[in-house]
């Protein structure tokens, strides 16, 4: 089993900290450099959508978009990322770590894969008024689910966060947060997590 990845991808991040979570040491991690105008060939093939992460099975369909990947690698460990009694906080908060992800991920490449006199300051401002929302309620309405245990809401919003400090630290994340900022200086020191650090 191969896990297309990605040094950078905050999505392809999710998997690993779950690989490592769980011990799934079986899997095979393959670091490519792909970007939206130039797909990496193997994660074309693996991918119609061209995103990263893929998991190459040989025993079914590659499957891909992170949270189903990241589903299916919890059942195949029974790592309990996924608790029933708690289910849909942890999808919602998923969701929510995927939301910053992509925004963030949208920025980058306005700025990377548009010519410059195409780019939009207003997309910008907009992606990150999503951002701003996100980190708000993730503030002030979830903290007391980020204290519990570990889980893949969890684990989403750390990446979320981890590719703001990576790839947007000039906007200040943390400011009028601390609550969040707190978990996350202690979320952060999860080996995991240092294990999957960006470059």
């Amino acid at each position: 089993m191969k896990l297309i990845s990605s040094p950078a991808s905050p999505f392809a991040r999710k998997a690993k900290v779950l690989l490592l979570e769980t011990e799934q040491e079986d899997v095979q991690v393959e670091e490519i450099i792909s970007s939206p105008t130039e797909p990496h060939p193997e994660l074309k093939a693996a991918n119609p959508l061209s995103k990263i992460p893929a998991l190459k099975r040989a025993d079914g369909c590659t499957l891909y978009d992170s949270r189903v990947v990241t589903r299916f690698l919890d059942a195949r460990s029974g790592g309990g990322l996924y608790p029933d009694n708690r289910i849909w906080e942890v999808l919602t908060l998923e969701a929510t770590g995927d939301a910053i992800m992509d925004a963030g991920v949208l920025m980058v490449y306005e700025n990377r894969c548009r010519p410059e006199d195409l780019q939009f300051g207003g997309w910008l401002d907009a992606q990150w008024e999503k951002i701003e929302g996100a980190l708000d309620a993730l503030n002030t309405r979830w903290m007391s689910h980020l204290a519990g245990p570990v889980d893949m809401g969890q684990i989403a919003v750390g990446c979320a966060l981890g590719y703001l400090d990576f790839r947007h630290d000039s906007r200040g994340w943390r400011k009028g947060r601390d609550a969040l900022d707190d978990w996350f200086a202690v979320f952060s020191q999860r080996e995991s997590f240092k294990a999957t650090k960006p470059g």
